[in-house]
């Protein structure tokens, strides 16, 4: 029996090392990790009841139309229960879209380098990919227009940015979106939305009555703290959520996850504690990298990029051994550099504490920002 061909040179998504693992390798008791965008005040406390709740109903399947969560959410986004999509993750989703549009004979454009299974996906269903650089961290919102044509079926947007943490501003979303002919899908994958603190965000939602081809993509995964739960949604035109409904998997989110996403929406202050603790954990950072003179990009997500001019392979090492699981550039496109979650202060104020002395024994600092 043999596989697609195009599985051959496909490789699985390598997410950063399961903390067990560093524990049994290198014999050590305490492990940060940093590696996952994960949040590291976990979930709102109300999480953890509806958990325990919804625990004596194990045996029963879960409601696959997901409709309690449905109505809450459409009722706090302000949209109709008809314009969501629930996945396992946000990625589901993404396997969604491409399984619902892609083929042979068409193409996707996306950025590069940008969150991978944008790309995964469109290989897998047969589909052309179409990479357009990255300028300076940015999407090349031009370059990507002039790469689209009458077989591009989905543009994929990922804003903020995953690695680099940049978004797209409203005046170039709105200006790209004009552009866009009709026949393409434009996907606006929002995962890190909860922590954006820009004026000039887009809200895209607002967006969706003038754009039928427009799919917002938003995730439980980050912000709320449930990854463990895997839980995420589209939000589109009812007409195109009720076409892709068909390419979801039958019971595709648990009761549990469910359940625990209800009780998250409802417990706004605990995401705003967070994305506030947030900007205070990036600014550690920023002040190290400048301190330092390294080069970084201001982010808008739960996450850092900084450039240290070396192989970032040599440097992930080194903080793995003393327990800090962090992002090796080197899978991201971005050899020399590290992407770094953004901790609680004692993890940020540890984890830049042995890069200052990493950075003190090679002597490789250069002044610059991005």
């Amino acid at each position: 029996m043999e596989a697609k061909s195009q599985l051959l040179n496909l490789k699985p998504y390598q997410p950063g090392k399961p903390i067990e693992e560093v524990k049994r390798e290198y014999g050590l008791d305490k492990i940060v990790k940093l590696a996952s965008n994960e949040n590291p005040y976990g979930s709102s406390p109300s999480v953890k009841d509806a958990i325990v709740s919804e625990a004596a109903h194990l045996g029963l399947y879960p409601d696959g139309y997901s409709a309690e969560l449905r109505e809450e959410l459409s009722e706090f986004l302000g949209v109709k229960k008809g314009n969501l999509i629930f996945g396992n993750g946000s990625d589901e989703v993404v396997q969604i879209l491409s399984r619902s549009f892609l083929h042979e004979g068409t193409n996707t454009v996306m950025a590069a380098n940008t969150f991978p299974q944008y790309k995964h996906n469109a290989v897998i269903e047969g589909a052309e990919v179409r990479e357009v650089p990255l300028l300076n961290g940015e999407h090349d919102l031009n370059e990507m227009l002039k790469a689209i044509d009458g077989q591009t079926k989905i543009v994929w947007l990922c804003s903020p940015n995953n690695p680099t943490g940049h978004y797209i501003d409203q005046k170039s979303f709105e200006t790209f979106m004009a552009e866009v002919p009709p026949h393409v899908l434009v996907v606006s994958d929002e995962a890190y939305y909860e922590y954006v603190e820009a004026e000039d965000f887009p809200e895209t939602i607002t967006y969706l009555d003038r754009y039928p081809n427009l799919v917002i993509l938003r995730t439980f995964s980050k912000a709320y703290g449930l990854a463990a739960l895997r839980i995420g949604y589209g939000i589109g035109d009812e007409k195109l959520i009720t076409a892709i409904e068909p390419a979801r998997e039958p019971f595709n989110t648990s009761r549990i996850a469910q359940a625990a996403a209800r009780a998250a929406i409802k417990d706004q202050d605990f995401i705003s504690t967070c994305s506030e603790r947030n900007r205070e954990g990036l600014q550690q950072f920023y002040d190290f990298c400048q301190k330092r003179g390294l080069v970084y990009y201001p982010s808008q997500a739960n996450f850092i990029l900084i450039d240290f001019k070396e192989d970032s392979n040599l440097l992930f090492q080194h903080l793995l051994e003393r327990g800090y699981i962090v992002r090796s550039g080197s899978a991201l496109g971005f050899p020399t550099s590290l992407r770094i979650t953004i901790g609680d202060k004692q993890q940020n104020g540890e984890i830049i504490e042995h890069l200052e002395n990493y950075l003190l024994v090679s002597g490789n600092t250069e002044k610059e920002t991005v």
